[in-house]
C-alpha cells in the first residue's frame, strides 16, 4: 500500500560527513548515500520473518479455498458470490505478488529487486488495496438490492451487472495507482523531501499534503462512507422488514414463510458482509489515517508505525476467509470436501452446499 514515509531519511544525513561504523550495514555497501540496513538482530529478523510468513501462508490458503470453492460448485454461481470471488482473487494476488517483497523489506530495510521492480510493486500495492475496497463497495450496494428491494433484484443485479462492477473493481484502481506512482503524481509539491529522504537500496513513495489527502480519500474514505451508509439503510430496513413478517396474519403463514425464510438468508448475508466490511475498515483506517496526516506533520511518524500499519492493512485479506468459514455454511461444507479430496470425484460441482 502507499508507504507515506521518510523511511530511512536520515539515511543521506548520517552518511554524509560522516564515516560508516563498523556496527552500521547498508544495503549498498560500495555506494556512496546507500539506505542503512536493519540493526536488528538475527532471533528478531528470524521472528519477524516467520511470522511474516504465516500472515501469508494463511492468506494464500484461506483465499484460494474461496476460489476453489465458488469455482467449482455450481449452486454458489450468485452474483453475490461472482463478487466474493473477484475479492478473494485480490487478496489472494496481494499476498502472492506483494507481501513476500514487502516482508523483506519491512525486516531488512532494503530492496534488493531493483527502482523499476520498486515502482511496480508500489503500485501492485495500492491497486489490489484499493481494489478491495471497491469490491465492498460493490458488494454493499448487491446486498441493499437484495434485502431492500428483493422482487427487482434479479433484474437489477444481473451477471452483465456483475461483470461491469468487477471490471470497475480491477480497472479503475490499476489505472489509478500505476498513472500515480508512474507519472510522480504524489510527489507534486513534495520534489525537494523525496530528494532530501532519497537513498541507494531502498524502496519508498512520499505523499505531498494534496496527494496524501487525494489518494487516502479516493482509495478509501468516500467508498468507505459509502458503504456505511448503504450498510445503515439496510440495517434500518431489516428492522422494518422484520417487523412487519412477524405481524403476519395465520392465514398467510404459510406463503409467507417462505418468504420469511428467504429474507432471513439475505439479511444474514447481508450481516456477514457488514462484519468483513467492518474488518477491512478496521484494518486500514490507521494507515489511511497517518497517510493523510503525515505531510501534514513534516513526516515526523516513525517509519516503522507507518510500516506496522500497512501489515495491519495486509492482514484484512487473511481474515476474510476465517469470516467466511465463521459465518458461512456452505463455505464450511466446501472446505471439508475439497481438504478430503472429494472435489474430484464425478458430478461433485452439483452438491448442494446451501439448505433449500
Amino acid at each position: 500500500m502507499y508507504l507515506n514515509t521518510r523511511k530511512n531519511s536520515t539515511c543521506a544525513a548520517l552518511l554524509h560527513g560522516f564515516e560508516t561504523s563498523e556496527r552500521m550495514q547498508l544495503c549498498c555497501e560500495p555506494i556512496n548515500g546507500s539506505c542503512i540496513r536493519s540493526s536488528w538482530s538475527t532471533s528478531i529478523r528470524f521472528s519477524m520473518y516467520i511470522f511474516m510468513v504465516c500472515i501469508i501462508l494463511a492468506t494464500l490458503v484461506g483465499n484460494l479455498m474461496v476460489i476453489i470453492s465458488i469455482s467449482h460448485f455450481k449452486q454458489l454461481h450468485t452474483p453475490t458470490n461472482f463478487l466474493i470471488l473477484s475479492m478473494a482473487t485480490v487478496d489472494f494476488l496481494l499476498g502472492f505478488l506483494v507481501m513476500p517483497c514487502s516482508m523483506v523489506r519491512s525486516v531488512e530495510h532494503c530492496w534488493y529487486f531493483g527502482e523499476l521492480l520498486c515502482k511496480i510493486h508500489t503500485s501492485t500495492d495500492i491497486m489490489l488495496s484499493t481494489a478491495s475496497i471497491f469490491h465492498l463497495s460493490f458488494i454493499a450496494i448487491d446486498r441493499y438490492y437484495a434485502v431492500c428491494d428483493p422482487l427487482r433484484y434479479k433484474s437489477k443485479i444481473n451477471t452483465f451487472v456483475i461483470l461491469v462492477m468487477i471490471f470497475v473493481s480491477w480497472m479503475v484502481p490499476a489505472a489509478f495507482a500505476f498513472g500515480m506512482i508512474f507519472l510522480d503524481l504524489n510527489l507534486r509539491g513534495a520534489e525537494e523531501i523525496y530528494n532530501h529522504a532519497q537513498c541507494a537500496g531502498g524502496c519508498f513513495v512520499i505523499f505531498s499534503e494534496i496527494s496524501g489527502v487525494v489518494a487516502s480519500t479516493v482509495s478509501f474514505y468516500i467508498p468507505g462512507f459509502i458503504m456505511l451508509y448503504i450498510y445503515k439503510k439496510i440495517h434500518f430496513i431489516a428492522k422494518r422488514q422484520a417487523r412487519a413478517i412477524d405481524a403476519i396474519t395465520q392465514k398467510k403463514m404459510q406463503f409467507e414463510m417462505k418468504h420469511h425464510i428467504s429474507f432471513c438468508r439475505e439479511r444474514k448475508a447481508a450481516k456477514t458482509l457488514g462484519i468483513i466490511m467492518g474488518v477491512f475498515l478496521i484494518c486500514w483506517s490507521p494507515f489511511f489515517f497517518f497517510t493523510a496526516i503525515n505531510p501534514f506533520m513534516n513526516y515526523v511518524i516513525p517509519p516503522i508505525l507507518i510500516d506496522a500499519l500497512v501489515w495491519f492493512g495486509y492482514l484484512n485479506s487473511t481474515l476474510n476467509p476465517i469470516v467466511y468459514s465463521f459465518f458461512y455454511t456452505w463455505f464450511r461444507r466446501a472446505l471439508k470436501m475439497i481438504l478430503f479430496g472429494k472435489v474430484f470425484q464425478q458430478d461433485s460441482s452439483r452438491t448442494h452446499l446451501l439448505l433449500e
